[in-house]
């Protein structure tokens, strides 16, 4: 098999949560830039319906739903959805994510428990929705979406430990996932993005910009293209031998 065909994408379905704006939508145009039919959902489904129709102006064939990561019933129907529309689903991108900033002395519980069950109750709950369809076609791809957040502690001035949390817990999911699932043929990754501007960081971007790009050895943000050659390299054929690894994807902040 060539170089190329081991990236290819054509003919391989995709559900990327979250897909319509920011890191998602970067990564759906990725997808489909290598050929792949996907499935974009979020609670907002007019976003993921003008996403979907800037896609294939492009030439792609994408299916926009509505979902809350919280509810498995709305997890099932886009699960049943996506295998009624396009027949499989080879690739899962568990991109779904929201964050709340405050001291840890008086976060309140219930913006804690909103983070941990989008974040990391979300990720396990759609893992275990199209996984039931992966084990039956003994093939996948799970990328899920933590964050260089998640691996180690942060300074007092980012008062989002829930979110911290939630995605340090998401890198053991996975690595543990990728231990369950091996014997089945699928492959379960996680992406730890550092700082892109996002609806979600661009606040907390401007308010330390300096700060934050001294601890970037590149110097620089994320930009519109630098999450997509790891989303296609974990979503391809190239990827066939890793699995339960956290690519880091950060401008060399974690270094």
């Amino acid at each position: 098999m060539t170089t190329c065909k081991i990236f290819d994408l054509t003919g391989r379905v995709a559900i990327i949560t979250g897909g319509s704006v920011g890191l998602g939508r970067q990564m759906a145009e990725g997808l489909a830039e290598m050929g792949a039919s996907l499935v974009l959902c979020a609670r907002k489904k007019e976003r993921c319906l003008r996403t979907a129709s800037e896609l294939q102006a492009n030439g792609a064939k994408a299916l926009a739903l509505a979902c809350d990561v919280k509810d498995p019933a709305s997890i099932q129907n886009v699960v049943d959805a996506t295998l009624e529309h396009f027949g499989r689903i080879d690739i899962l991108i568990n991109n779904a994510g929201t964050s709340w900033g405050a001291p840890v002395e008086s976060m309140a519980l219930e913006q804690w428990n909103k983070v941990i069950e989008t974040n990391l109750t979300g990720t396990f709950l759609f893992s275990q929705a199209v996984g039931r369809t992966m084990i039956a076609q003994r093939h996948g791809k799970i990328i899920n979406i933590a964050s260089v957040a998640g691996l180690r502690g942060s300074s007092p001035k980012f008062s989002a430990i829930g979110y911290s949390s939630s995605k340090g817990g998401v890198i053991i999911f996975t690595k543990d996932l990728a231990c369950k699932w091996g014997m089945h043929n699928i492959q379960v990754n996680a992406i730890a993005p550092g700082w892109f501007p996002t609806d979600m960081s661009e606040k907390v971007i401007e308010r330390n910009k300096e700060s934050l790009l001294a601890g970037i050895p590149l110097g620089r943000f994320g930009g519109p293209q630098d999450l997509k050659g790891a989303a296609i390299f974990l979503a391809s054929s190239a990827s066939d031998f890793v699995t339960g690894q956290i690519l880091a994807v950060d401008g060399g902040q974690s270094a």
